[in-house]
């Protein structure tokens, strides 16, 4: 197996991945909206556009068009996710077991932001 086919497994896998996370803003919207920071109005709406935005950069991901861009929107996505929402839950935990989920998803939210840069540096 080439280069080009290991990494284009990787690209789909992610895209299903990052697919995943867009249909379950959706399917949990509501659960989701207590994680938009208060001082963004607008709650549910900015639930459901991200899962719009994170459907969209899956399937750039699949067809291979407009992957650079869709994987720079996706990495500052991420990144501000991890800076609003993942360094507050954390810096808010007082119990392990908090402290524990939100360093998780704070960690897999960085991954995923580097897995995106990685991609826009690879697509055109």
């Amino acid at each position: 197996m080439n280069n080009q086919s290991i990494y284009r497994i990787g690209v789909v896998l992610y895209a299903l991945v990052v697919g995943f996370f867009g249909v379950n803003h959706f399917l949990n919207g509501t659960g989701f909206q207590n994680s938009v920071p208060s001082f963004i109005p607008g709650g549910i709406f900015w639930v459901y556009l991200t899962g719009v935005a994170l459907i969209a950069a899956a399937i750039s991901f699949l067809t291979g068009k407009l992957t650079k861009a869709a994987g720079l929107f996706l990495f500052v996505f991420l990144i501000i996710v991890v800076l609003t929402i993942h360094v507050p839950a954390l810096m808010r935990s007082t119990s392990s077991p908090v402290i524990s989920i939100a360093l998780t998803n704070l960690v897999k939210d960085t991954g995923l932001a580097g897995a995106a840069l990685m991609i826009a540096g690879k697509g055109s």
